[in-house]
C-alpha cells in the first residue's frame, strides 16, 4: 500500500479533481492491497454454504461407484440386438435401484431394470422400456438400438482421486450436493471475516428516538448490515458516533482493534470533519482518498493500524454503490476467494441520459426486455445520492464512461445487474 497524504483541496465534493483515482485504478489497488485470510477451521457440510474453501477438495470414490442404468427399461448384451428386422428376449428377473441382480444373463435373455440400478453380469446395454414390445414369455426388440446405449459406467463422473472443488471456490448449493454424494460430512474453510461499522454525524438519530428538526434517521448502518450479511460477515455495530474528537478517536480505535475490516459512512469529504481526517492520519495510512465516480467521489481506503479502512459518503445511496463496488469485492478477496469483475451487459437506453465529463457515473436503472426480446433500461428517476428509494426501485447501475456526457435515447449503453452483485 501507498499511502497518500490527505490534502484539504481541491475538494472532493468539486465536480472534477484531477487527484482523484479512475474507478477501475481504485479497484486494482484495493485488489493489490488484500491479503486473503489464512486461518482456516473444519465446518459440518450444512454449515458450509457460502464459505470459501481453504483447501482443494478430493474424492475418495468413482461417482458413479458402479455401472449403472440411465432408464427404466431392459438390460442385455449387445450381440442381443438386431442388425435388422426384430428379436424376441427372455426376461429373466428384475434389476432393482439398490440391489444387485445375483443371476449371470446368458445368450437370448435379459432383465427388467430400473434406473439407478446396476447392470447385471454379462450386461452392456439398455433398452427402454418405451422401445419394447411384450411377448408371452419376455419382449421384443427392434433394430434401432445401439451397444452401450443408456448405462453410467462407474467413474463416469468422478474418478477416486480427482480435484472436485478447488481452494477459494464459495461453496453454492450444487457444491452440497456434490461434497455429500462423495461422502465428505466435513470442509475446510476460511475463517469468516470480521467487520466493524459505524455512522458519524450529529444529525443522525436512531430508529426509535425522536426525530427533532434538523435531524434525520441513520439508514446506512441498515443497508451496511444488510450488505454484509448476505456475505455471511461477523459484525461488530458501533452504532451512531458523536462528531467530537475523542468518540471519533475511540470508535476508529475499537473498530480496528475487534475487525478485519472497518467501515465508515459520512465524515470522509476533506474539510467537513477534520477530527476524521486527525483520527486518519494518526492511526493510520490511507492509500486514497478520492474516486473520480458518482455517486460516491469521497471515498477514503487505507488502514488503521492492522485492519483494512473503507471510509464510504454519508449519502445513502453513495453508500451502497461505493460499497457493490469496492467493498463487496474487497471482502471477497480477505474472504480467500478469487477476485472477477462483475459481468457487464449491453442494452439500449430507454431516454436520453446526461452526465458530465471526467467521471464515471452509476446511473440506477430497470433493466427488462421489449416486445421484440431486445434488453432495454430506462434509469428509475431523479438520480440524486440522497434519493434512496433510485436503488430501491433499480435491479441494475447503468455505467456512463469518463469521458461521455450523453446517451441519447435508442444507444446502447453498459449495464451492470444487480445479480451480479447483490
Amino acid at each position: 500500500m501507498n499511502p497518500s497524504t490527505v490534502n484539504a483541496s481541491p475538494s472532493c465534493m468539486d465536480d472534477y479533481d484531477p487527484a482523484s483515482l479512475l474507478s477501475e485504478q481504485a479497484t486494482e489497488r484495493i485488489q493489490a492491497a488484500v491479503t486473503p485470510i489464512s486461518v482456516c477451521e473444519k465446518i459440518n457440510l450444512r454449515a458450509a454454504l457460502d464459505r470459501v474453501l481453504a483447501q482443494d477438495v478430493h474424492s475418495r470414490i468413482d461417482v458413479p461407484s458402479h455401472t449403472n442404468s440411465a432408464m427404466d427399461g431392459y438390460a442385455l448384451h449387445a450381440d442381443a440386438l438386431p442388425d435388422d428386422g426384430t428379436r424376441e428376449l427372455k426376461v429373466v428377473g428384475t434389476s432393482w435401484a439398490g440391489h444387485r441382480f445375483q443371476v449371470p444373463v446368458k445368450a437370448g435373455e435379459c432383465v427388467r431394470i430400473m434406473t439407478g440400478a446396476v447392470m447385471p453380469e454379462g450386461t452392456d446395454t439398455v433398452v427402454m422400456q418405451e422401445h419394447v414390445e411384450q411377448t408371452p414369455d419376455g419382449i421384443r426388440i427392434d433394430a434401432r438400438h445401439k451397444t452401450g446405449q443408456n448405462v453410467r459406467h462407474a467413474g463416469e463422473d468422478i474418478t477416486a482421486g480427482d480435484t472436485v472443488l478447488r481452494k477459494r471456490h464459495r461453496l453454492i448449493p450444487a457444491d452440497l450436493g456434490l461434497l455429500a454424494s462423495l461422502g465428505i460430512s466435513e470442509v475446510a474453510v476460511t475463517r469468516r471475516v470480521r467487520a466493524a461499522f459505524f455512522s458519524t454525524g450529529d444529525e443522525l438519530r436512531s430508529i426509535g428516538d425522536p426525530l427533532e428538526p434538523g435531524m434525520i434517521y441513520d439508514s446506512n448502518r441498515y443497508t451496511l448490515y444488510g450488505m454484509l450479511t448476505r456475505l455471511g460477515i461477523e459484525l461488530v455495530d458501533l452504532g451512531v458516533v458523536p462528531d467530537t474528537r475523542e468518540d471519533t478517536f475511540r470508535a476508529f480505535e475499537q473498530g480496528a482493534a475487534c475487525a478485519d475490516v472497518l467501515i465508515t459512512s459520512g465524515g470522509v469529504s476533506v474539510g467537513e470533519a477534520d477530527f476524521v481526517k486527525e483520527a486518519l492520519e494518526q492511526l493510520g495510512q490511507i492509500d486514497f482518498w478520492k474516486v473520480a465516480m458518482k455517486p460516491g467521489r469521497p471515498l477514503a481506503f487505507g488502514k488503521i493500524k492492522d485492519a483494512y479502512f473503507f471510509g464510504l459518503p454519508g449519502n445513502p445511496v453513495s453508500v451502497m454503490v461505493t460499497f457493490y463496488l469496492f467493498v463487496q469485492p474487497a471482502l471477497r478477496t480477505l474472504q480467500g476467494e478469487r477476485f472477477a469483475p462483475p459481468l457487464l451487459l449491453e442494452a439500449r437506453c430507454g431516454s436520453n441520459l446526461h452526465k458530465k465529463a471526467g467521471r464515471t457515473e452509476y446511473q440506477r436503472g430497470v433493466l427488462k426486455r421489449d416486445a421484440d426480446g431486445q434488453l432495454v433500461v430506462d434509469k428509475t428517476g431523479p438520480q440524486g445520492s440522497g434519493i434512496l428509494t433510485s436503488m430501491s426501485d433499480a435491479n441494475c447501475l447503468i455505467v456512463l464512461p469518463l469521458e461521455s456526457e450523453t446517451a441519447e435515447a435508442g444507444s446502447l449503453v453498459q449495464v451492470l445487474p444487480f445479480s451480479e452483485i447483490i
